[in-house]
């Protein structure tokens, strides 16, 4: 999909006539002139060049969206890759002063949203793309908006665990905040049917999906807040699975907030198990599904029935043995046959001292508690995220300080060492080999006279000296020994 900035420039028909003229090899073979003075030839080059001026001069900067393939990152920071579709696909490159402005992480298989100019690479004749601009399109937009709110309600506390509801032991009405035809509602019904029969289930209806879902879900979370909905105990809010835009009702802002001020506690129970949403985290406890939802808000019937029946075994069998020791102590009393008020007396002082016994005991359990709490409050505070954040970030810190310190000592000494490559190459120069009074020797084709062998009387030379050069006719040639240097009379 392209769109233009700007309109299309009016293409140069009589530019686009001379580039075409005469280029096409089977002209020649249907009678043809022959004649070739009015021929305009190109090169390859000339041809490449006229090709890209007339592109960029022609296209203006468009809009062009498709999936990254070929993604490739070299050393010089530049960005190479194509761009495709079902149908096609154009070679592109992102220059690293453009792609420094990128704020995410490309790669092949991402959608692309991309501002670029229309070019054509000289060197293989390739039509390409210049970009200049780039952006996620479709799902990476949506995720990004949804990790910049994420971001902005975990700065204002609203994902604290300190703010967090706790969810009632016993609950009897349940609000269900969510679509009255989906498969939702039914999931739930089905689990607490099952679980709990008796307990209580009010539906707050609402749709989960579309412009007008969030501003729904909003009221309908501080409908079942209002007094006149006979108090329910705990509120269930969500749906079934979704794509990230079926979804995203439940990432909007209002909604988050609604269900943080919500006095019910709140249940998110919004897609699957892989699924989470703004509502996951700012909810008071979070379920996968909406039957595991239904599961943790309800009692399951046959175990309260089973601890009834295990309850009712241990009454009975504490009775019989408490009827049994009364029987027992009768027959005793029986037959000490004693007062009366006497026995009244020592079962007095004898219920007194039980209940100093049962008073130092609860109050010795219930420090065996207190310092229980303590430790595993210690426990949990000691394994807080935050304090492995802390150490994870000190040692991020301390790798990136010694990084920099091994990069910049790398760096000195490359620099150090291109230093000393100058100084000698300078002093290996053949300027400097001249400007101490040598001279170099050429004949007419550009050789260097090595040898008095190689020229004769009356030939023009060039000497080149440090400040220019010297133009010379051989007239005297004379050889010296060996031992001597060469030299030659002008």
């Amino acid at each position: 999909m392209i769109f233009f900035l700007r309109p299309v420039q009016k293409i140069d028909r009589n530019r686009m006539l001379k580039l075409v003229t005469f280029r096409s090899p089977f002209h020649y073979n249907v009678g043809m002139p022959t004649d070739t003075h009015n021929r305009q030839i190109f090169t390859v080059s000339e041809l490449n060049r006229t090709v890209r001026q007339l592109l960029e001069s022609t296209l203006p900067l468009l809009w062009v969206e498709g999936e990254i393939s070929n993604f490739a990152r070299p050393s010089s920071g530049h960005w190479y890759l194509t761009l495709k579709d079902q149908n096609a696909q154009v070679r592109c490159a992102m220059f690293k002063n453009s792609n420094m402005r990128v704020n995410f992480k490309p790669g092949n298989g991402i959608s692309v949203l991309v501002r670029c100019r229309v070019g054509l690479y000289e060197g293989r004749g390739d039509y390409q793309l210049i970009i200049e601009h780039m952006e996620e399109a479709g799902f990476g937009a949506l995720q990004r908006q949804f990790d910049q709110l994420k971001a902005k309600l975990a700065n204002e506390s609203l994902f604290d665990q300190t703010h967090k509801q706790a969810i009632p032991r016993s609950i009897n009405h349940v609000g269900v905040v969510t679509s009255s035809t989906g498969a939702a509602f039914t999931d739930i019904l089905s689990v607490l049917k099952r679980r709990f029969p008796s307990i209580k289930v009010t539906l707050f209806p609402t749709a989960v999906q579309g412009d007008q879902a969030a501003s729904q879900i909003v009221a309908a979370i501080a409908n079942a807040n209002d007094n006149d909905n006979d108090g329910c105990d705990v509120l269930i809010v969500g749906r079934g699975g979704g794509s990230l835009e079926d979804l995203w009702p439940f990432n909007e802002e209002s909604v988050a907030r609604a269900i943080f001020h919500s006095k019910i506690p709140v249940v998110s129970a919004v897609g699957h198990e892989i699924d989470f949403t703004i509502a996951d985290f700012v909810a008071d406890l979070r379920a996968p599904t909406p039957s595991a939802a239904a599961e943790l808000v309800s009692l399951d019937g046959d175990e309260l029935i089973a601890q009834f029946a295990g309850l009712e075994t241990l009454l009975a069998n504490s009775i019989s043995r408490r009827l049994k020791s009364l029987g027992q102590k009768t027959v005793d009393l029986r037959n000490r046959l004693q007062h009366p008020g006497r026995k009244l007396q020592e079962q007095a002082q004898h219920l007194d001292h039980l209940d100093i016994r049962l008073r130092r005991s609860i109050k010795g359990m219930i420090q065996v508690y207190r310092h229980q709490t303590i430790l595993s409050r210690d426990r949990l505070l000691r394994q807080h995220p935050r304090d492995a954040l802390a150490r994870q970030k000190q040692h991020v810190q301390s790798a990136v300080l010694q990084l920099s310190k091994v990069v910049n000592q790398q760096l000195k000494e490359k620099v150090s060492h291109t230093e000393q490559t100058l100084h000698l190459l300078d002093a290996v120069s053949p300027l400097k080999i001249l400007g101490r009074g040598f001279s170099v020797i050429r004949d007419a084709n550009n050789q260097v006279i090595k040898s008095i062998t190689s020229v004769s009387k009356g030939e023009n030379l060039r000497a080149r000296l440090t400040d220019g050069e010297l133009h010379i006719e051989v007239t005297k040639t004379t050889t010296t020994d060996v031992s001597r240097r060469r030299s030659t009379k002008y």
